[in-house]
Formats: structure tokens, C-alpha cells, sequence
């Protein structure tokens, strides 16, 4: 039984519809509702305010009202507590989100009876010297980036105890399956399935003959090793600048397999999601129809 659902709002977008309808929802079958601190007065006083430390622990359910970025804070929120996140698209582009405002009710109704799924997303980490380079987990990505006005980002990749590559670029990203679609598919890497575990390191801008992905098992050691040339460079966790590394740092990523829970309900696929968002559509050139589901 969901007793008990935690908010979490975009911080700009108009949220009253959508509090509205969780709020009679909540009141119709006995629920509390639990809100951040910061965020409660926009619910309208339905909610109990609650710190960010403690919503995941106190909620059978979190929802995400917003776009991306909101659901990633959602999802960064029940790290170690696997509270499951049902995203609500309020946003542009809204990837990870599973349902539109209009589903709200009927998703709410399907989540109480339990005719949903849960889908694992992996999350990773960065550390130097021991000491963790973020404020917790990242659901996409964890980018060493070049600092406008100084050097190329000059780095080398270690895979199991061995050297392997050295990419001269603008950054480079080590992002999940999930983070595929993101800053990583926006300088060419390919999409993955959120089914894989794994990491992705890609290069920015790179200014090497080698400039291609690579795909590491979820086992697999992988450590950044910044290069004498290397400029200064910013530490980005899912888009949040957290730090900065210099020439001779060595920078360990560890891959956290099921940082979060997404809740799916079924009615449509990652490769659906994907082709709607990400406007895939192939060669202009090929006009043969597509039939009604492939063999």
C-alpha cells in the first residue's frame, strides 16, 4: 500500500495542477503527502514538510514533477533507500519522466493496486585520494571539464590496471546507460540500454586521432589520470560543477549498480521514449513504411 508519497517540484514551473490532483488523491485513500522544506508552500499546506535526508526513508513513493533535472534531484534523493520515483512530465524534453499531467490519476490508481514495474538505474561516483569528489551519487553522468580560458582537458584512461587511451578534448564524460542520452549523445556517443550495466566514456570536442567511445563492464577498474598538459579542470556531476583536478591528479570512477528505482508502468518502451524524445528518425532517403510491429 502507498501510505505515505514524498514531492518534488521543479523549482520554476507552474506545480498547483498536478499538487492539486495528488493532494484529493492522497486525501481520498488516507496517504500523507511529504514535501521539501522549501517546496511545501507551493502544495498549498497539503504537505508535511520534511528534510531532503529524511523524504526517501519516510515515503513508500516518490513523485517528480518537473522535467530531467527534476527527476535526477528526485532520484538522487532515495539513493540507499530504493524508494521507487514515478517522474511527471512538466517539462521540454522530460526523458526520464514515464507519464504526461493528463495520466496522473490514472498512473496513481495503477501505482495503489500495484500494477507497475520498477526499473534499476545505476549511478557513479567519483573520488581523489579516497575523498569523494561529489555530494553523493550522479544518475548520468561525471564529466572532467575544461575550464573556459585555460588548457585542453588532457586525459588518460586506466582500465583494469593498464593504460589504455589518452584523449586531448574539451571534457570527458563517464556517464551511465541512463546518462547515454544526455551530455554524452550530445558529442556523439551512442545510446544504451538503461538494461546495461555499465560504464561510458566519451570525449568532447576531442582533438586526437582516437576519438570514439568505449564501453566498460560494470566490473571493470577504471581510473582518470589528469596529464602534465592538461589545464585546470571542473569536476561536473550530472551537470553540478563540484570541484576542480590539476596535472597529476588520478581521479577513480566506481559504477553503483541500482542507485535508484524508476517507476514503470508499461505503456511504452525505452526505445519508444527515445525515439519521441530524441526525434530519431533515420535516412530521409528511405521512405519504405514501417509495419504495425516488427517480427
Amino acid at each position: 500500500m502507498i501510505n505515505a508519497v514524498g514531492l518534488v517540484l521543479h523549482p520554476e514551473r507552474d506545480c498547483a495542477p498536478v499538487t492539486e490532483t495528488l493532494t484529493a488523491w492522497a486525501r481520498n485513500r488516507g496517504a500523507q503527502l511529504f514535501g521539501l522544506p522549501d517546496e511545501v508552500a507551493r502544495i498549498d499546506g497539503a504537505a508535511v514538510p520534511v528534510p531532503p535526508e529524511e523524504l526517501a526513508a519516510r515515503s513508500d513513493l516518490i513523485v517528480s514533477l518537473g522535467g530531467d533535472g527534476t527527476m535526477l534531484r528526485a532520484m538522487r534523493l532515495t539513493f540507499g533507500h530504493g524508494t521507487p520515483v514515478l517522474g511527471v512530465n512538466l517539462g521540454r524534453l522530460g526523458f526520464l519522466a514515464e507519464i504526461d499531467l493528463p495520466e496522473l490519476s490514472e498512473a496513481l490508481s495503477a501505482i495503489h493496486e500495484h500494477r507497475f514495474t520498477v526499473e534499476p538505474r545505476s549511478g557513479v561516483c567519483a573520488s581523489l585520494d579516497g575523498s569523494p569528489l561529489s555530494d553523493g551519487v550522479a544518475l548520468n553522468d561525471i564529466a572532467l571539464a575544461r575550464i573556459p580560458g585555460d588548457r585542453t582537458a588532457a586525459v588518460e584512461l586506466w582500465v583494469e590496471g593498464d593504460p589504455f587511451v589518452r584523449y586531448a578534448a574539451d571534457a570527458v564524460i563517464v556517464a551511465t546507460p541512463t546518462g547515454s542520452t544526455a551530455y554524452s549523445f550530445s558529442a556523439g556517443g551512442p545510446i544504451v540500454s538503461p538494461r546495461v550495466e555499465g560504464l561510458l566514456v566519451t570525449p568532447v570536442a576531442p582533438h586526437s586521432a582516437f576519438n570514439r567511445s568505449l564501453f566498460l563492464s560494470a566490473g571493470e577498474k577504471l581510473v582518470l589520470r589528469v596529464l602534465r598538459t592538461s589545464g585546470e579542470l571542473a569536476v561536473e556531476a550530472d551537470g553540478r560543477v563540484m570541484g576542480r583536478v590539476r596535472s597529476g591528479d588520478v581521479v577513480d570512477v566506481t559504477l553503483l549498480p541500482a542507485a535508484a528505482n524508476v517507476v514503470r508502468l508499461g505503456k511504452t518502451t525505452f526505445y519508444q521514449r527515445a525515439r519521441r524524445r530524441l526525434r530519431v528518425t533515420g535516412s530521409a532517403e528511405i521512405e519504405e513504411p514501417r509495419p504495425a510491429r516488427a517480427r
